[in-house]
């Protein structure tokens, strides 16, 4: 796809940008934060730390960090990678940061589990001239980079997808949605949230709504019970899910409330099981981030940072994006695709994200989208 070999041009660019960077000798640069950085050499390695979210989304552990990794060793063979997952929980990322730094990191790439109290974070590694790089998540404190997703625009691509399902089975005017937003303390679920209200407003009438602690699928599946409850299941004619995790608790919810012929029900990260639950006509959608993109482009931005060369965000080109300090941070924005039943073998499956075999597993085998695969 077009995507993934820009992207691959574009790692052999950064690659060398980043070996220039030696014969250039470049000094050190100040982008969105106040770290001094560039210090360090592709030729003769540095020390990278990673600090991932939670491990309930199945993304982070199997692709974005063996992903970063794998483009970390690409661009810089003889840096060091030190990796910590929060397991959701700010205080324990708080102190991993800390770790990291003690143990001499030359730059670190940040996905905040809260974005608010990471500015602490931020704030210990620009006093150590140590750059930050936010990853997926804008962090607070003023990073020197950050890229991610268009999240305004994946709150649009879903409510999109589910105006297009109540548009085709005729209930858009018949009963009332649901919205199961993601998590207060992430501000992706904040532009999510945004997003999909920017097309759902005005369009169909919103029954209940919720944000979910911790992207919890436990929380998602109580809060549905609690919309059955108040809306009524024969009044829900769809389901806004902020991503795929949540979503399997809501249609847990549905199926123990005795709702036979489910609504809607929209998802995001394109888990397998998210995937799977698309080909067995439980969830209607979910929306695919290509992660090796997103992962390469923060490793390029963390040997930027580190050697001191100022990137220019390659094909994608840099925009801004403002924190919640009022800082402007240079920011790669990724553009998210709508993944139905109909497009699965054109993005996750052609993108090498999973196979026919991973998908098509025996309590599957026999859907439509399985038998037609072979």
């Amino acid at each position: 796809m077009k995507r993934t070999s820009g992207f691959a041009r574009r790692a052999a660019v950064g690659a060398a940008a980043a070996l220039s960077l030696l014969a250039a000798g470049c000094g050190a640069t100040t982008t969105g934060g106040e770290a001094e950085g560039g210090d360090s050499s592709v030729e003769e390695g540095f020390r990278v730390g990673l600090l991932l979210p939670e491990s309930k989304t199945a993304r982070y552990e199997k692709f974005d960090k063996p992903y970063f990794e794998e483009a970390l060793t690409d661009l810089c063979p003889e840096c060091e990678l030190s990796y910590q997952n929060a397991d959701q929980e700010s205080s324990k990322q708080q102190s991993q940061a800390e770790a990291m730094l003690t143990e001499g990191i030359d730059v670190l790439v940040l996905d905040a589990v809260d974005s608010e109290a990471a500015a602490q974070i931020v704030n210990q590694a620009k006093g150590q001239g140590v750059p930050v790089v936010a990853y997926d998540r804008l962090a607070e404190g003023g990073v020197d980079y950050y890229v991610s997703f268009d999240n305004h625009r994946v709150g649009e691509v879903q409510g999109e997808a589910l105006l297009q399902a109540l548009e085709e089975e005729g209930t858009a005017d018949d009963g009332q949605i649901v919205m199961i937003n993601g998590s207060p303390t992430d501000p992706n679920a904040a532009d999510f949230k945004a997003g999909a209200h920017q097309i759902l407003d005005g369009q169909v009438e919103i029954g209940a709504e919720y944000d979910t602690p911790d992207w919890s699928p436990d929380r998602a599946q109580t809060q549905m019970d609690q919309a059955i409850t108040s809306v009524g299941a024969d009044e829900i004619v769809g389901v806004y899910s902020a991503n795929d995790g949540m979503a399997a608790g809501v249609i847990a919810a549905l199926k123990s409330a005795g709702v036979d012929e489910l609504p809607p029900v929209t998802g995001q990260d394109a888990e397998i099981a998210g995937i799977q639950r698309v080909i067995a006509g439980e969830q209607y959608m979910t929306v695919y981030k290509a992660i090796r993109p997103e992962a390469r482009t923060a490793a390029e931005m963390a040997v930027a940072a580190a050697t001191g060369e100022e990137y220019d965000g390659g094909e994608a080109g840099l925009t801004e994006v403002e924190d919640g300090g009022g800082n402007m941070i240079p920011s790669v924005l990724i553009d998210p695709v709508a993944v139905t039943e109909e497009n699965i073998e054109d993005t996750v499956v052609s993108d090498g994200f999973y196979t026919i075999e991973e998908i098509c597993t025996d309590a599957y085998a026999d859907t439509d989208f399985c038998t037609e695969a072979g």
